[in-house]
């Protein structure tokens, strides 16, 4: 696998013993905040977008019509930040507003076709990324990470 496996990561304090289950959502936060350098520096900025712009655009080319509440959850931002993401988004004609005739209260959005075409145009960068990211691994580790990636979105989303 790659570099530096769970067993041989230094603790956060070397006086600490987490336990295995604590370790492990350690490491798990810690592979959410690094993984922004690495999607900022290969996919955001070169394609224009801040990292709040990408996580938006690649929300709604995955997920279809999402409110701004919905986005702020799904994505862990502030409110604020999603509503100036949007505003951005939408002046430069990547997202527009949406409709939901069941609750007319709701107001959500989606990609414009310039926004789905950039939408599509962050899938080899993604991929270029993951690759690095992912280049010790051999088949079988990537798809044990893979399930065990599914596993936890599962249990976190009720999915």
């Amino acid at each position: 696998m790659a570099t530096m496996s769970a067993k041989t990561a230094a603790p956060a304090s070397p006086d600490l013993d987490l336990g295995e289950d604590a370790a492990l959502l350690v490491d798990l936060l810690k592979l959410g905040t690094f993984i922004a350098r690495p999607m900022r520096e290969g996919v955001a900025e070169p394609m224009g977008l801040s990292a709040n712009d990408l996580k938006i655009i690649l929300a709604l080319g995955g997920e279809g019509e999402l409110a701004g509440h919905e986005l702020s959850e799904i994505m862990g931002l502030p409110p604020m930040n999603v509503s100036r993401a949007i505003a951005a988004l939408t002046a430069r004609g990547l997202v527009e507003p949406g409709e939901d005739a069941s609750n007319r209260r709701r107001k959500p959005v989606r990609l414009t076709a310039a926004g789905m075409d950039l939408f599509r145009q962050t899938i080899p960068a993604m991929a270029q990324v993951g690759g690095h990211l992912f280049a010790d691994f051999t088949p079988e580790e990537r798809a044990v990470f893979h399930a065990a990636a599914q596993a936890i979105l599962a249990r976190m989303t009720g999915g």
